[in-house]
């Protein structure tokens, strides 16, 4: 072959391989706000870091929304690649053999290095199955904290640098804020997560039997003890008189906290960023309030946040492409910033490492407090909670305290009606799931 025609056939080869399509990836998320931001901005970044695969991301509503949107598309064979999915999905998701690939699989199919203990022990012992097989890939992982309005502390005679660390100093310092004409002072998010999961796990006593659900199917609510009848009577008392204002389900709260209508807040340590791009005001993040007269207390904070589940009948080119993304994503650099950036747990050990160094925790006061309550040693009591069926029993949970706080049942009826109502989806989910 001559010279020019050699030359031909290597233009000819290198545009046959330019030609080649991307492998598109679609992700489903429910990332919105600056954390929508945030989840455009890595598939950009990761897109520009190489040729062969791009992803999509698409903002498919709230958790409840996106899960269930992605179970039809699923079942009308057009699911997306990868889903994000709120912790209290994860035994739904377990259940749904066939409809998902494990995490540790996929990374198999792509050739890409994956190692279950490179990732902190809390997070990733929830995202596995009781065969020990990690199962889906942590991505923001939070956990319950205690925002507070350091500007309206101030401005009511209070310690600014002093949160309040008990649930009694909370209704102190309520109290103290609306002296000062505070019409919210103290509000929460996720009513089930902060006031009952996280609440239980911080008190180191069990929200449901058989070790939160960890233990089997067969797990009943357990959340009508001394020690949570005390709790939410307290919240009823501080609601009778303008101290706990409730703001509605899910998140709904967190704008009133950014926005300084409301200046204290129970959620998830995941608000940073939003509190970060929109408070016009100083403000402080502190471990989650406990009753000083528990033995024990406080002990370690639950998993909130989401993962990624890969979904099943994908082809191999794309499992290869998911693997690379997830590989990027769980590079130390990559997880501390965007730790940083959003106030979600760092996923990774060496992310937590490279974050430390860098002088970020001393530098923003408060941002390691989510890290340091998760890394506690946990307890059979307090590793997490994983129920069947346990969007349902959320969502009871916040319909039976919406009556308390309101004051058309008492905390104990309210209690105890969201504990019967629960149990029967948990005896629903028992009889149809096979884990």
């Amino acid at each position: 072959m001559k010279a020019h025609q050699l030359a031909a056939a290597a233009l000819i080869a290198s545009l046959s391989v330019g030609a080649q399509a991307q492998t598109e990836i679609q992700w489903w998320h429910s990332m919105s706000g600056a954390l929508g931001d945030w989840v455009n901005d890595l598939a950009r970044e990761f897109n520009a870091s190489q040729k062969d695969v791009k992803i999509v991301p698409a903002f498919k509503g709230s958790y409840d929304e996106s899960m269930t949107a992605a179970i039809a598309a699923f079942r009308a064979g057009n699911a997306p690649h990868i889903l994000q999915v709120f912790e209290v999905g994860t035994a739904t998701m377990m259940a749904s053999k066939g409809a998902i690939v494990p995490v540790g699989e996929v990374m198999k199919m792509g050739d890409a290095k994956f190692d279950p203990n490179a990732y902190v022990p809390a997070v990733a012992g929830y995202y596995t199955a009781p065969s020990g097989q990690m199962l889906s890939m942590p991505f923001n992982s939070s956990t319950t904290v205690f925002h507070y309005n350091k500007d309206a502390f101030k401005a009511a005679g209070l310690d600014p640098n002093k949160p309040p660390s008990t649930w009694p100093e909370v209704a102190l310092a309520a109290a103290k804020l609306k002296a000062s004409g505070h019409k919210c002072p103290f509000t929460t998010t996720w009513v089930s997560w902060t006031q009952f999961e996280s609440f239980s796990a911080w008190h180191n006593v069990e929200f449901s039997t058989k070790n939160n659900g960890f233990g089997g199917t067969d797990t009943r609510l357990a959340f009508n003890t001394p020690l949570h009848l005390r709790h939410i009577e307290n919240l009823a008392n501080m609601a009778k008189q303008g101290l706990f204002v409730y703001k509605g389900r899910g998140n709904t709260g967190d704008a009133t906290f950014y926005s300084g209508e409301c200046a204290m807040l129970t959620g998830s340590s995941g608000l940073y960023a939003n509190i970060k791009k929109n408070a016009k005001f100083a403000s402080g993040i502190a471990p989650l309030p406990y009753y000083p007269d528990v033995a024990g207390a406080p002990q370690n904070t639950v998993i909130g946040g989401a993962s990624l589940w890969v979904m099943a009948g994908k082809k191999p080119a794309e499992y290869k492409g998911i693997a690379a993304f997830f590989s990027y994503l769980a590079k130390a650099e990559v997880a501390s910033e965007s730790h940083k950036r959003t106030g979600y747990l760092p996923v990774t050990k060496a992310a937590y490492e490279l974050t430390e160094k860098s002088g970020f925790y001393k530098a923003n006061p408060g941002t390691d407090v989510a890290v340091t309550q998760m890394i506690r040693k946990t307890t059979d009591k307090s590793r997490g909670v994983r129920l069947g069926n346990f969007v349902q029993i959320r969502t009871i949970i916040d319909e039976e305290m919406e009556n308390v706080w309101s004051g058309k049942k008492t905390p104990k009826e309210g209690i105890d009606t969201a504990i019967q109502r629960g149990n029967e989806q948990l005896e629903k989910f028992q009889k149809t799931a096979k884990l």
